[in-house]
């Protein structure tokens, strides 16, 4: 197992953490080396996320490019988009029904009583996403911008408009063609050498993590925190493996083996962007999941595929609603479940993107500012997971996704024949 690169990440990210509690409770007589220590593991965690994000948009635009161009025919993008589209909606407002459920039956957070426990975290209005203004942003008034800002919805759909044209144009654009595909491919060799330090950056970026846990904070949080991870460990180890298994020829612990390494790039980086180019590996080489599907699929998985956030900010806002003696109403879930969605589809694979959306909530429906702090002291231990649940979920629907579009294709040869 420890010979395999998933193996290896296993071992970088417990080592990690013991190497980062030793530093917090060994080293707190002499505070200048111990945050020497704390910024080297940092600056080396950076490099590596910074290695990973740095080939994150080309290898968005060249793979969904030579997706389309690898289609057999442009209709079939159309229905894979649809079926793609519709699963991740469908998966996102599941997590956020039974979170809701599982939180509102529960209560977790009353009486708490906790105001006035905790430092207000400051000003954090925002306004809540205009879903109009959402749509209509999809179409990048300047691509160089929306390449440099990383606008991720911009980034595919110049890449869709890109292989839609020169798959369009046939022989009049073989070079083009050609020069996606070789960009793909330099891509994807370039992701395979960043991944073999991995277990190196995992490593560090857990000693930053180990180093800097309030751990009475933790356990003040305990219930909140547990009522979390056990609803994203239902849908990473059960949830998602049962539905792959129901859709395809997939068993569930076959499944489960096969996401080990992207579920523990995912946990230690906390970014779904980051985990990108190892989604795409996962899917191609252990899931037998066709280029075309997962060039398509992951990039748009990672910009608004958020089971994992929908959970976690659910979870969140009723914890801090009850905490604070602000309980919401029957009447008053359904609000509040259409912007926990519209938030979750806006929230990004970034580090903490769930975090600020919670604060927006928090704002935008009159709860306590001051629990903006409360959530965010132990939201690293829970955004990990989160991340890991939102790319194992795009892994499982473009698995099923792409099951169901190779069974519509042999049908349809079957009836031509």
């Amino acid at each position: 197992m420890f010979r395999s690169l998933s193996g290896r990440i296993f071992i970088g990210l417990f080592l990690g953490l013991l190497i980062g509690s030793l530093i917090q409770y060994t080293l707190d007589s002499v505070p200048l080396f111990q945050e020497a220590c704390i910024q080297l593991a940092d600056g080396i965690g950076l490099m590596f996320i910074h290695a990973i994000m740095l080939m994150v948009i080309p290898l968005v635009f060249f793979s969904i490019v030579t997706g389309v161009l690898e289609l057999n025919d442009l209709s079939s993008f159309g229905r894979l988009g649809g079926k793609t589209f519709l699963a991740y909606l469908i998966n996102t407002v599941i997590a956020i029904s039974l979170a809701a459920f599982v939180a509102y039956m529960i209560e977790p957070g009353a009486g708490l009583a906790l105001q006035g426990k905790f430092p207000s975290a400051g000003d954090t209005q925002k306004q809540l996403p205009d879903i109009f203004k959402l749509i209509v942003d999809i179409v990048p008034s300047n691509p160089v911008q929306a390449l440099l800002s990383g606008n991720m919805l911009q980034i595919i759909f110049m890449a869709i408009m890109t292989g839609v044209v020169v798959k369009m144009l046939g022989e009049q654009t073989a070079g083009a063609a050609r020069f996606f595909q070789v960009g793909n491919l330099i891509m994807m060799k370039m992701i395979t050498l960043v991944m073999d330090f991995a277990p190196l950056g995992v490593c560090a970026l857990m000693i930053k993590l180990g180093a800097t846990l309030d751990v009475d904070i933790f356990w003040n949080l305990l219930l909140y925190v547990m009522l979390i991870l056990l609803l994203l460990f239902f849908w990473l180890s059960i949830l998602y493996p049962y539905a792959v298994s129901l859709f395809t020829e997939i068993k569930p612990l076959d499944f489960r083996k096969a996401i080990q390494e992207q579920f523990l790039f995912a946990l230690s980086t906390a970014s779904s962007n980051a985990t990108i180019p190892v989604t795409m590996r996962t899917l191609t080489e252990k899931l037998g999941v066709s280029r075309s599907v997962s060039g398509f699929g992951v990039p748009l998985g990672a910009t608004m595929n958020m089971g994992g956030v929908s959970i976690y900010i659910t979870i969140a806002t009723l914890f801090v609603a009850n905490a604070y003696g602000a309980s919401i109403t029957a009447d008053q879930l359904p609000t509040l479940l259409l912007n926990i969605f519209l938030l979750a589809v806006g929230s990004g694979g970034v580090p903490g993107g769930g975090l600020i959306m919670i604060g927006i909530l928090i704002q935008q429906l009159g709860l306590p500012l001051e629990a903006f702090a409360l959530i965010a002291a132990v939201d690293r231990i829970i955004d990990m997971v989160v991340t890991s649940v939102n790319v194992v979920g795009d892994t499982a629907v473009v698995t099923i996704v792409d099951r169901l579009e190779k069974k519509s294709q042999a049908s349809a040869a079957e009836t031509i024949s």
